[in-house]
Parts: structure tokens; sequence; C-alpha cells
């Protein structure tokens, strides 16, 4: 019997924690005592369907009710909204099915209504959240500040997304939470265990693996991997293909009703054989002489046989995730359960096989990230007083999915904080021009594991203006990448000799699918060579630009203090370097730079003499620091602006 809840009106509002799902949704609080709940309807059902209903009279209906809409109204019913968020209507073409997307040039997704009303997914995911707060009300009769839990490999723009959503259903958003992370919180402070665990969820339509420590109550994830097109969907079809085999049938002679149907049965079987050794489907074919009906019997060997390259698929997953971590699959000390298809015996015992211990499934897979976002949620928010608080303080420490950095001179990518960097972060790196009187920077921030920009994610550009004319390689630009506990990022730039500084206002561009992270990933690990040979050429080029400029400078001025050999020795120095510059050896450059920098350093020895006997003389500081910078072919690394207008920042000093 289930207990009942007296809310006590003079206490403060219960902060919640959601887990909003792409096919489910969940609310859970923790009460005064106890471990978190789930809150479930009148009809004990705590899974609400991420699905909600746009009917042509204004109403919405979100849950169960929108579900049984979905066939007489498709157009104006809207279900997995999740893989939309904070992305625009060209990503998200292909998961849109049947839906008719706004044709304008927007930023982000909006799906038309048969009536020609405009939804985005952010009003969409509003209105799940804001059936999970009334869920909530009615339960607790006050809410307060709310954790929601999103995908570890979602940008900063769908985390926006997000918590515009929040702002919209009327929630105030204490943080943004890692699903995995959720998990391992749940079981970590339910167990009172310390140690290394291992996170597999395994969904209907994802597999996410996270590799995480437990230390004294802090949480710490070392590594992240999985595969965004595997889950129990796959295993579903794959069922379907088995029985269409025993009869000689192909899923394209069914009808799209006979094809649902199936589908369903097998999902169904599925179920059933986490408990039962053989299932019996029977489903219709239509043919020649009418509609024929076929029973088939499944055992659950025959089930496991055709699902088993799937599960190995994710153990190859978690392989891989524990190499990234650094961590033996024996010195594990726990392997956390997340998601409704690990109820799948062959999940389980494959598992166990493969990492040499049983899988923990003390908490519901279903529920599981909810009760870690309400753990969470709890320990944030500030109630002093509750009994139960010290036993829960934890602290949680993500990584960074992809790591971030900027564009460089010769489109180059300079990381600032890489891949697996725990966040929260905050790292700063010091630049400098690359010419003289530059007035302004434009920086141009990426994510991504590839050696130049054109092959990583734009995420945004800002500029930073008012800095002082200054010589080539005299300014100090200070940008400072922060990264807070929910994912979100800020970036700040200041010039440090002048005092200009600026707070970026980040403006990121159109959302990264979990495809385009492994794409991103796989890609940086195929082509690791080759990016760095890339990144050196395009270095080394610069390099020989800016010493090609300075020494076309310094003979325009100086070039009396050449003597009768150097000029000759020069040129030809010179001209074997313009030839490499034509071909993709950076080693060959690097010989041609060093033997151009050989020839002409009495030269320069000859310049910074002048240089400074014109300062003995009583000549200005600032033309010396011009002569000697010049003299000494100083680093100088940001593009002149043409007609003063701010350029791309390119490389570091």
């Amino acid at each position: 019997m289930a207990l009942l809840h007296i809310h006590d009106p003079a206490a403060a509002p219960s902060p919640i924690g959601i887990d909003l799902g792409t096919t489910h949704s969940v609310v859970s609080w923790v009460p005064p005592v106890g471990q978190p709940v789930a809150i479930a309807d009148c009809d004990g059902k705590t899974l609400v369907p991420s699905v909600v209903h746009y009917a042509p009279d204004g109403n919405v209906l979100v849950g169960e009710p929108a579900l049984l809409k979905s066939d007489e109204a498709p157009q104006e019913t809207l279900r997995s909204v999740k893989r939309w968020m904070g992305k625009s209507a060209a990503e998200v073409q292909h998961l849109t099915g049947s839906y008719r997307l706004d044709g304008t040039e927007t930023r982000f997704v909006k799906v038309v209504l048969g009536d020609g009303r405009q939804i985005t997914p952010v009003e969409v995911s509003a209105d799940i959240l804001r059936e999970m707060k009334n869920r909530a009300l009615d339960e607790l009769g006050g809410v307060g500040p709310a954790v929601i839990t999103v995908p570890a490999y979602f940008d900063d723009a769908q985390r926006q997304a997000t918590r515009d959503a929040a702002q919209l259903a009327g929630l105030e958003v204490l943080s943004l939470l890692n699903e995995p992370t959720a998990a391992a919180l749940a079981y970590g402070l339910a167990e009172k265990k310390d140690g290394t665990f291992l996170v597999y969820d395994l969904g209907g339509g994802t597999f996410d693996v996270t590799v995480l420590i437990l230390d004294d109550g802090v949480f710490q994830v070392k590594s992240t991997g999985g595969d965004s097109q595997l889950g129990g969907d796959d295993m579903d079809r794959a069922l379907v293909s088995m029985v269409l085999q025993q009869q000689d049938t192909a899923l394209s002679e069914l009808t799209p009703q006979e094809q649902v149907r199936l589908h369903t049965q097998c999902r169904e079987a599925k179920h059933q054989l986490t408990d039962r050794g053989e299932v019996t489907i029977t489903w219709d074919r239509s043919g020649a002489q009418g509609s024929e009906s076929h029973t088939t019997s499944i055992t659950r060997e025959m089930f496991e046989s055709t699902i088993l390259p799937l599960v190995e698929q994710t153990l190859n997953s978690c392989d891989a995730a524990l190499k990234d971590a650094g961590v033996a699959a024996p010195s594990l000390d726990g392997v956390i359960l997340v998601g409704g298809a690990t109820r799948t015996p062959l999940v389980r015992t494959r598992l166990e096989k493969q990492l040499g211990q049983a899988p923990m499934h003390a908490v519901d897979p279903d529920l599981v990230v909810a009760m870690g976002a309400a753990l969470q949620a709890d320990m944030l928010a500030d109630r002093a007083g509750d009994s139960h608080r010290a036993s829960n303080d934890a602290l949680l420490l993500d990584v960074l999915p992809l790591s971030l950095g900027i564009e460089t001179m010769g489109g180059v990518v300079e990381n600032i904080l890489p891949r697996n960097t725990p966040i929260p972060a905050r790292r700063a790196q010091v630049f400098t021009t690359y010419a003289d009187n530059q007035t302004g920077f434009e920086l141009h921030v990426l994510q991504g594991e590839r050696e130049l920009a054109a092959d990583c994610r734009s995420l945004s550009r800002f500029t930073l203006r008012g800095i002082p004319p200054m010589p080539a390689g005299m300014a100090r630009l200070e940008v400072v990448f922060e990264v807070d506990g929910s994912g979100m990022l800020s970036v700040q730039a200041s010039e440090q000799r002048t005092g200009v500084s600026q707070q970026v206002d980040v403006e990121p561009s159109h959302g990264l699918s979990e495809t385009d992270m492994e794409r991103m990933l796989t890609e940086a690990f195929e082509r690791g060579d080759e990016d760095v040979k890339k990144r050196l050429v395009a270095q080394r080029r610069v390099e020989a630009q800016r010493v090609l400029s300075a020494l076309d400078s310094a003979l325009g001025s100086d070039g009396h203090l050449l003597t009768d050999d150097e000029q000759p020795a020069i040129q030809t120095a010179k001209q074997a370097l313009l030839v490499s510059l034509k071909g993709q050896d950076p080693e060959a450059m690097r010989q041609r730079l060093e033997e151009l920098d050989a020839v002409s350093k009495p030269f320069a020895g000859r310049r910074m003499e002048a240089a400074i006997a014109g300062a003995l003389r009583g000549e200005s500081v600032g033309h010396v620091e011009e002569q000697t910078a010049d003299a000494r072919g100083i680093d100088s690394h940001l593009p002149p602006p043409p007609n003063t207008n701010p350029e791309k920042l390119s490389s570091k000093e």
C-alpha cells in the first residue's frame, strides 16, 4: 500500500528532479526522510510519454491522452522533439518523418501544424515540463527549483534550449545534469559505496556508456562513449526480421497497418521473454484469398541469438570507454544499469561475463535518472534543517565530451579546454597580433578533435574592439574559456596591456547530434596523423609568411647594412623557402626557414645594434621598440584588419 504524503502549508516548496526523456519523462522528489520517489498519477503510472497533441481549439494534451490522438491527428501530435532541440530545420529533416517544417530561414526548427500554426521544440518541451510541474504540484502542494537531466553530449545550444523550455514552463532551473551522472548519483548515495563505476544506459533508441569515480561524495566522470543508433528499437526490428524469415516473407509485402501490428507484437514478445522461455506471435498478412493469419513460436534462445550482435556492439563501446578512462574491467566496483532495454536477460548475462561482475539493478532503470536528478536538486536547494541532507551531500564533476578552442592563424585550432576535462572548468591562454596597428579582434570558437578549423564545428564568433594601435606582437590578448557545472560555455577576452575587456555573449550555432559527435571523434582518430601534418604545414606557412614579411621590410629600410656576400645568399635562401611553401612537406619548410635564419642572422644583429645606437642618441622609446621588434622578427600572429576592421584571431603567443 502506498503511503500518503501530508503537505505542510508552512513548509518551503520541495525541489524536484525531472528526466526529460525522448520517449518518456519522469518527475521525482526527495521526502524529508528516505530515498527519492518518482511521482505517479492517479492510476499509479510514473512514466509520462513525451508526446504532445495540439488540438485545433487550442487545447494541449500531454502524455497518454496525446498518444491516443496519434492515429487520427498525426500532424498535430508531436513526439521525440528532444532530438530537435537547438537545431535547424536542415539538421532535423531526417528525424521529423511526416511532419511539415517551416520553410523560412530561421535559426531553429519550427513544425507547421495542420491548421498552419507553428510550434518550436522548445514550446513542446515546455508543455511536457509543465505537465511534470503540475504532477508535482498535485502531489506536493508546492514546487521549488528543479534539476533537469540532459544527454552528456548536449552542446551549448541544446542545453540553452532546455533552459528556455523550463523558463516557459515556469520552472526555476537549479542545474542541468548529465543523465549517466544522475543515474550514478542515485546508486552511489543509495548504496553508500565509493569506487569506480561503469554506467550502461541502453534506451529505446540510443546507447551510452560512462566511466566515473565516486570518492567520499565526489563524482568524477572519466570518459563517455556509446552508439546513437543502437537501442531497444533495434531489438524489435531484429525480431521482426526473424519472424518474417521463418515465413519466407519480406517486410515490403505487408501493408503499413500490418507492419505496425507486427512490430507491436514483437515488442510485446520481447518484454514477455524477459520472464518466459517461449512466446507465440499471431500476425496477419494480406494475400490473394484475403487476410491470412500466421502463428510463430519464439524461444528465448532464438531471440537472444538474433540480438547477440547488437549486445556485442554495446560491449565494444564499454571496452573503448574503459580504455579512454584508463580503467581495467576487474577494477570496477560496480556496473549501473539505465534504460528499459537493460531488462533483457542477455544484456545482463553478457555484461557480467565481459566485466566480471553482476550489474547493479536495485533501482528501476526507467526511474533512476529522475531519482538522481531529485537528489541533486535536494542537495543544491537551500533546505537548512533537513535531517537527511548531511548524508546526501555530494560533488559532481562531469567532463567535456569534445574539446573547445579557437581558430588560429592559418586555420589551425588551438585547444583551450581539451576533451574529458572535468567541469566546471576555467582556463586562460594569451595570444598576440600578427601585424601592426590592429584595433580589434574577431575570435572564432570551435568544438572538435581535428587540427584544422574547417574540420571542426563552429560554436560562436565574437569581437573585441577598442584596442589602441600597436606594433605587431606587442598586444597581449587573454582569452578565458569557462564551462559551468551544467556544461554552459562562456568566453571572455581582455587586452592585458590596456585593460580593455569584454564578457562575450556566446551565440551558439545549431545543435550537434550524437551521430555527429561520434563521427567527429571517429574522424579525429582515423585521421590523426594526417591532421597533425596539415597543422604543421599551416603553422610553417604562417611562420614563413611572417619571416618573409619582416625580411622584406628590413631590406627596404636597412638594405645598406648588408655586405656584398649576404645579398645573394639571402635571396637564394628566400627563393628556396618560397618553393617549399608550394608543397606539403612541413619538414622541408622547417629546414628552409632555418637556412634563411642562418644567412640573415648577421644582418639582423647589425640592425639591432643600429636600433640601440639610435636609442642612445635620444630617439623615442616607441620608435626604438618598433625597430628592435622588427629586427628580432618577433612573433606576431593576428592578421591586420583591412581598413581597421577586426580580423580573426590566429595563433597563440
